[in-house]
Parts: C-alpha cells; structure tokens; sequence
C-alpha cells in the first residue's frame, strides 16, 4: 500500500506500510531486500509503525517491492 509520494528532482520518494516487523533484525532483513530493487537508493525502517520510506529513481514497480519483502519474511500491507 502507497502511503505518500512526493517527488524531488530524479527522485520519487514513498511510505509504504510492512506487516510482521517487530524487532531490528526484522528492519535489517526489509532494508536489505528493499535495498537491492534496481533504482533503489536510500529505505528508512520504522518497526513500531511499519512504515517504509523509499527513495528511488525510477520506482519499483508494485510486484517487485511486495516480492522485496514477502523474500525479506513479511507481507506488504494493502
């Protein structure tokens, strides 16, 4: 689910919503497996509220974010 967008020049930024985190190893794995998506360059964890933030240019598309982080352990809310 797409929270929020707001675009900077080249780079599109975005709050997505991860179920099932609860800890920091739980933020590493989504982290590391967001990270690796083509165009990706910066992901910001929040356990407590399960928000997401991405930077990337160009964005993911929808499956291969939801697959980022179904491979990471979790379920993308939405």
């Amino acid at each position: 689910m797409l929270l929020a967008a707001a675009t900077m020049p080249g780079m599109e930024q975005s709050v997505i919503v991860v179920t099932g985190m609860t800890c920091d190893h739980c933020a590493n794995a989504v982290r590391a497996e967001v990270g690796r998506l083509p165009g990706v360059s910066q992901v910001d964890v929040d356990v407590a509220s399960g928000q997401v933030k991405i930077a990337a240019e160009p964005w993911p598309d929808q499956a291969a974010l939801r697959e980022a982080v179904e491979t990471a352990g979790y379920e993308l809310a939405g």
